[in-house]
């Protein structure tokens, strides 16, 4: 069996369905370079039975990039991880932490963790099959089955399977009652269980999830464990990955400001736009860059008006042009503020 080595790195933004798209993962990666980026979960059904190439497709710029998958087969599930490899991501992580009913009944996420052989023989079979590190993204516990022992057979089983990395929402997760906006917010934060875990367990990597809403929060994670990883909180305010380089690397900020994200999205944009990609497709992840300077509702409020023209063939719908409109008036509102 192939062993994974540690490899993830002190930051990440965690994989959000229908969020974390190629677009909003090529826009992410001119805030941050050294932020590990997610997928969406990809099923393997839908892998293995649909457009493989349209679904793996990155940009090269997104590297250090992950693919997720969601599935219980091993066989599947390793065929999936040597698409992935082969595709060119970094990292292939499976899903088993998500609460959905749909997923349930895939018996994929969360649900999984009622089967912890399983999951240990899903994670062998990918690490046997690519070179790749093959992690997994649970929760604390599931339903009534939250006790730390249960938790910590868990990983133990991964640890023996080959998984080096582990990122844990440091929320239980009800399977049944509880949407999966309430599963992200009633169960409490028991960043402590997480804490103790990475105590446990020295030698695996252990990623902490749930409820970060700051920078300066997820740093003092890091006293007592490996690495954080943000969700929502970069996805609504996404100005706040400038700082991660500097700030958890060391390294210079990748931007200075707003505006200039955006001037160096808008040729990615034209790319997009010139293979029939419609416009909104990437302005929607792009709406609360300026969140909580003057102009940021005008900026919204625009891009949402008249970025969704519609049209099918490269050229139609609404184009480039509605994005420097919006641009212009970000900079008005700059100036204006300046004097």
């Amino acid at each position: 069996m192939n062993i994974s080595k540690p490899v993830h790195g002190k930051f990440s933004v965690a994989p959000m369905m229908d969020w974390t798209d190629r677009h909003d993962r090529a826009f992410l990666r001119l805030l941050s370079r050294r932020a590990r980026l997610y997928t969406e979960m990809i099923t393997t059904g839908a892998l293995l039975y649909g457009p493989a190439a349209g679904i793996l497709r990155f940009d090269e710029t997104e590297h250090p990039v992950a693919a997720q998958l969601g599935g219980s087969d091993p066989d599947a599930l390793a065929e999936c991880a040597r698409r992935v490899e082969a595709c060119g991501y970094d990292e292939v992580n499976l899903n088993v932490g998500c609460p959905s009913l749909r997923v349930q009944a895939g018996r994929f996420g969360a649900c999984l963790m009622k089967e912890p052989e399983l999951v240990a023989r899903c994670v062998a079979a990918m690490r046997d099959t690519v070179k790749i590190p093959v992690t997994v993204k649970c929760r604390i516990g599931v339903d009534k089955d939250d006790s730390v022992a249960a938790l910590h057979r868990f990983v133990a089983l991964l640890e023996n399977s080959g998984c080096a990395t582990v990122i844990v929402h440091a929320r239980k997760a009800w399977l049944s009652g509880l949407s999966p906006k309430q599963n992200r917010e009633i169960p409490p934060l028991r960043y402590n269980v997480v804490f103790d875990l990475k105590a446990a367990f020295p030698d695996l990597e252990i990623i902490l999830n749930g409820g970060l809403e700051s920078l300066d929060a997820a740093q003092g994670a890091l006293d007592y464990v490996d690495g954080v990883m943000l969700g929502r909180t970069a996805y609504k305010d996404p100005w706040i990955m400038s700082d991660v380089d500097e700030q958890f690397f060391g390294d210079p900020s990748a931007v200075t400001d707003r505006i200039e994200v955006i001037e160096k999205y808008i040729p990615y944009i034209e790319a997009q736009l010139a293979e029939g990609v419609p416009l909104n497709a990437m302005t929607r992840h792009i709406l609360g860059l300026f969140n909580g300077v003057p102009g940021a509702r005008a900026w919204r409020r625009y891009l949402s008006e008249n970025a969704t023209g519609l049209g099918v063939e490269p050229g139609q719908g609404a184009g480039v042009e509605v994005v420097r409109d919006a641009l212009a008036l970000m900079q008005d509102h700059a100036q204006t503020n300046a004097a």
